[in-house]
């Protein structure tokens, strides 16, 4: 991490999404290691409850070999009294609204406090789910950025996404933003909030015949035909691009990376 870089997130409160995942705990560790003095760290993971994130922080981040630089340096001993001082678990699921945050006091204390904000959270599987895809790395990526839009000291909002948004082309690959509703191929239209009318339609209709959890499953699966004339046929390249091209209709107020 670059000097200055690590001088700019000095005194500064972070809010990093997914933060049990690959990327962001490492992006975590840097952070602690090289700018001991950022003023805080809200972790979210899915969890219950607070108790929960805190345990799931703890078995999944801090207690990995990830941090054993950090930890050689300072001891255990100071390592965990600097996680007990920067960083504040939180339990949420970016899926819902205010990224599924319901204690009313921490939900202000981040409004009013949070910089920055570090947005890894998302599905990567191949074959998720189309529904599960959707309502994450669409509209949950839709949920992070409205959050960060409320919070008063915010300055940019860092998105993670994949190289895969791109589908399968070779050559130079310019760093152009899709017009709204428009696909790779150049024909096929998207309208998401169609799709996700779409999704709870088929969710429903599923309910109603009784279907098992493993054939509901199944039946969501994304379908070769929809994902090849969309996105090449994988989930987790379809459900980021969808969100990459609805986020200019709704950016305002903050800086997105």
């Amino acid at each position: 991490m670059e000097p200055n870089r690590v001088q700019f997130l000095k005194n500064r409160t972070l809010l990093v999404t997914g933060a049990s995942g690959f990327l962001a705990k490492v992006f975590v560790e840097r952070i602690l290691r090289l700018q001991p003095n950022v003023k805080r760290l809200y972790l979210l993971v899915r969890a219950s409850d607070k108790k929960s994130a805190e345990q799931r922080l703890h078995s999944e981040v801090f207690e990995k070999d990830l941090f054993r630089v950090l930890r050689k340096n300072i001891g255990d001993e100071s390592l965990s009294a600097l996680i007990s001082e920067k960083v504040v678990p939180v339990p949420g699921d970016i899926s819902l609204n205010n990224m599924g945050v319901t204690d009313s006091n921490l939900l202000q204390d981040m409004v009013q406090e949070i910089d920055l904000v570090f947005h890894a959270a998302a599905t990567t599987r191949f074959d998720e789910r189309y529904d599960v895809a959707l309502r994450i790395n669409t509209f949950g990526a839709l949920n992070v950025l409205n959050f960060a839009k409320k919070c008063v000291k915010s300055q940019l909002l860092l998105h993670v996404s994949t190289a895969y948004v791109c589908g399968e082309r070779s050559g130079v690959i310019q760093e152009k933003p899709f017009a709204f509703g428009e696909t790779l191929n150049g024909r096929t239209k998207v309208d998401i909030e169609t799709e996700m009318q779409l999704v709870e339609q088929k969710l429903k209709s599923l309910v109603e015949q009784g279907c098992s959890e493993e054939e509901t499953k199944h039946a969501m699966k994304i379908s070769e035909r929809k994902g090849q004339s969309f996105m090449g046929g994988l989930t987790h390249m379809y459900s980021p691009k969808q969100w990459e091209r609805c986020f200019l209709d709704n950016i305002e107020k903050i800086c997105l990376l």
